[in-house]
């Protein structure tokens, strides 16, 4: 009896060592997430693509115009989005460039601009027809950013297709010229 009271004992006291190690690496240095929706098409996946988002760009922290970005979203705490970054404090911005679809006042979409206020971004989503973004709840507090996204997996894509594993690639800026 004291032999399986032991190996109660010492499995219970791995495997809540255990949830607390990744407990710590999740909230500080790492995150795997799975994303849902069609913002940030082409990027991300609409279903099924899982972003790898490292934690030391927490609260914007490194963090530059172009960059994708996990954050907390500001009308719902529960949630998470992924959008990129596409203007820093001090940035003028126009707020919505795609209303000028919009044919019954062309002008009205070059009329709305704003300056992103210190120690806040504006990001948008890559897929500007079907994201709620800064356009919808204006400039994103950096406090909210939790990561910035370096990679992505589609788990929809074959273990093993053109030395890709589950579809695994990386996140890059693209607003950067890296030459």
């Amino acid at each position: 009896m004291k032999g399986a009271l032991d190996l109660w004992l010492k499995t219970g006291s791995f495997a809540l060592r255990s949830f607390c190690l990744i407990h710590i690496v999740h909230s500080h240095f790492y995150e795997f997430t799975e994303t849902r929706g069609e913002s940030m098409l082409p990027t991300l996946g609409a279903t099924s693509d899982y972003v790898h988002a490292l934690k030391r760009y927490r609260e914007g922290r490194g963090c530059e115009i172009g960059d994708c970005i996990v954050a907390v979203k500001p009308t719902d705490p529960y949630q998470r989005v992924c959008k990129r970054i596409t203007g820093m404090p001090g940035d003028i911005i126009l707020v919505d460039p795609s209303s000028k679809d919009d044919v019954s006042n062309p002008e009205q979409a070059f009329d709305s601009f704003i300056r992103v206020p210190q120690g806040h971004v504006w990001v948008t989503g890559d897929n500007l027809s079907q994201s709620l973004d800064s356009r919808t709840y204006n400039s994103l507090p950096m406090a909210l950013i939790k990561g910035k996204i370096v990679a992505a997996n589609d788990f929809n894509k074959p273990l093993w297709k053109d030395g890709e594993v589950f579809g695994f690639r990386r996140i890059k800026n693209t607003y950067v010229d890296e030459d």
